[in-house]
């Protein structure tokens, strides 16, 4: 109800909490999954950042943040504003680059969002 979902403690390289108890989404599961999901597409105005909640086929809760095009621009514009020096992102061949419509759209918007 309050969109609190809290990662469990796994001990990470020192850390006693961690990312490493969850795993990496590729993006195109993401854009065919927040449709369906529990929530649908939920908005962190913190974090600037797109998330969504579903329960999986044993009825176990989860909680996926990703970037889409407008939290980049945000980010990219932030850079720019700020004068510094460039951005990165995680992991840009998690992006669907398979030749359907709109795989190509969302791609092609996620790659432009990253030049103000």
């Amino acid at each position: 109800q309050e969109h609190v979902c809290s990662l469990p403690k796994v001990p990470f390289r020192g850390a006693p909490c961690s990312d490493a108890a969850g795993s990496q989404v590729p993006y195109a599961a993401i854009m065919k999954q927040v449709n369906s999901s529990l929530s649908g597409l939920l908005w962190d105005e913190v974090q600037k950042a797109p998330f969504y909640e579903y329960k999986d086929s044993v009825g176990q809760f989860h909680q996926v943040w990703f970037d889409d095009p407008h939290s980049i621009s945000l980010k990219a514009a932030y850079v720019k504003s700020r004068g510094l020096r460039g951005i990165g992102m995680w992991n840009g061949n998690s992006l669907d680059y398979s030749r359907e419509a709109a795989a190509e759209q969302q791609t092609q918007a996620m790659w432009q969002a990253l030049t103000p």
